[in-house]
């Protein structure tokens, strides 16, 4: 009986040790068109015969599998009625999934965003508990400035955006050393609040326990220590809203000359007049404060004629400068016949 028991549980460790190899044959094939023998031996650590056997098994659960004969023969997976289940490593899943948050978010192309969404939905149902709950976390502590799809920016790595969700989610401080412009590196301890991806960029938006402050960092210039920091009682988003304060940071770092001028108009007419990243602020019913910036006081001038209103902007004696010669450019042209 004892020798039954053992031949019981060998046949099932075997049969365990096949399936594994298996499923690990077909996360190759779908990795790459063409596999030889050998090189797929060699990465399953068994024989080619092995390979052979292992693949004639898979045809015979539907899988379409071509192969060349030789004994350097090549191994490729085709199309078939039978769709192979789709095996992604760890990073793989998180980077398909913040694909199609992006996307959700982001639209651009007409039903998109519920496409995106049902293709998620999907995605987790089949995920396993721990790599969902991976992808959830990533999903909550992440927000998006709408309307921010830039491209072309540095890229980082998906087990770096899966670490810093998770110190948001479980409330513990994050300490990185952090590179800034001239290239050096400064650690940096912070309470971690929300990532945020905007104009092709991720950034983090953290409570600096240094500097007793909130700060924005680019998560590409952060290289993160290992250890797991101190837990710490959630804060309120800076302003209401991470993504916001991530916007406003970006429009205020772009701009070389800012300006707050008055414009006699109610402010629900002006905002519906300026672009979204223009903060309007009421002052009365029929005027309301405008907070503007350009590359120079002169494009500032060009610019706030477009809004079509009354302003205010004497105390702001460049830009005041720069109105007055407009001014005067446009009375002479009133002035002279073409």
């Amino acid at each position: 009986m004892r020798n039954g028991s053992f031949l019981i549980v060998e046949n099932a460790v075997r049969m365990l040790a096949t399936s594994e190899r298996l499923l690990r044959l077909l996360a190759l094939l779908q990795a790459r068109r063409d596999w030889n023998g050998p090189k797929l031996a060699d990465e399953l650590g068994v024989t080619t015969r092995t390979v052979r056997k292992d693949v004639e098994r898979l045809r015979a659960l539907g899988y379409p599998v071509h192969a060349d004969p030789g004994a350097a023969g090549g191994y490729q997976l085709g199309a078939g009625t039978a769709l192979p289940p789709l095996l992604l490593e760890d990073d793989e899943a998180v980077a398909i999934a913040l694909g199609l948050r992006a996307a959700a978010a982001n639209g651009g192309v007409a039903g998109m965003e519920e496409t995106a969404l049902r293709a998620l939905a999907k995605l987790e149902h089949v995920l396993p508990s721990a790599l969902r709950r991976r992808v959830g976390a990533l999903h909550r502590a992440t927000a998006a400035v709408a309307g921010g799809r830039g491209s072309g920016g540095p890229s980082v790595e998906p087990g770096d955006l899966s670490a810093i969700a998770a110190a948001v989610e479980a409330r513990r401080r994050l300490n990185f050393d952090y590179a800034v412009r001239d290239g050096a590196t400064a650690l940096r301890s912070v309470e971690p609040q929300r990532l945020v991806h905007a104009s092709g960029r991720w950034y983090l938006v953290a409570w600096d326990v240094e500097r007793d402050d909130w700060r924005t960092f680019r998560v590409d210039r952060m290289r993160l220590r290992a250890h797991e920091g101190a837990r710490f009682a959630r804060r309120a988003d800076p302003g209401g809203d991470a993504a916001d304060y991530v916007r406003r940071g970006l429009r205020d770092a772009t701009w070389k000359h800012r300006a707050r001028v008055t414009v006699h108009a109610p402010a629900a007419e002006v905002a519906a007049r300026v672009p979204a990243d223009v903060v309007v602020e009421v002052l009365d019913e029929a005027s309301c404060a405008v907070h503007v910036g350009s590359d120079s006081p002169r494009q500032l001038a060009l610019w706030l004629g477009l809004i079509d209103a009354d302003f205010a902007a004497g105390h702001d004696p460049a830009l005041a400068r720069e109105l007055r010669l407009l001014a005067d450019r446009y009375l002479r042209a009133a002035e002279q016949p073409a």
